[in-house]
C-alpha cells in the first residue's frame, strides 16, 4: 500500500524530470543529406539519386521524411519534376 502512495506522490513531485514525456519522445534532428555530403550531386537525370526523394507511389517526400534544408528541397522537388517531364521518373504508379 505504501508503494502505491509512493509512486503516485513521484508523479506529482516537482523533483520529477518535468521534460519526461512517455508519448513525445525527442527525436535527433536530421541532417540535409547535400548540404553534409559536399560530393552528393543532385541531378534529374540520375534515377537512383532520385528514387530516394520519391515514395513507392511516386509522391515527393516531404522535408521531415528526407531530413532536406528548404533550400535543398525546393532543388529536390525542381529535379524530380524535370525528371517527370522526360519520363525518367513517373508522375503515379499504379
Amino acid at each position: 500500500m505504501a508503494d502505491k502512495k509512493n509512486r503516485k506522490n513521484n508523479r506529482n513531485n516537482k523533483n520529477y524530470d518535468e521534460d519526461y514525456n512517455p508519448r513525445f519522445k525527442k527525436q535527433r534532428k536530421k541532417q540535409c543529406p547535400i548540404c553534409s555530403d559536399k560530393n552528393f550531386v543532385l541531378d534529374y537525370k540520375n534515377l537512383d539519386v532520385m528514387k530516394k526523394f520519391v515514395n513507392d507511389k511516386g509522391k515527393i517526400l516531404p522535408r521531415r521524411t528526407t531530413g532536406a534544408c528548404s533550400k535543398h528541397q525546393r532543388d529536390i522537388t525542381v529535379a524530380v519534376k524535370r525528371a517527370r517531364t522526360i519520363a525518367i521518373l513517373p508522375y503515379t504508379t499504379d
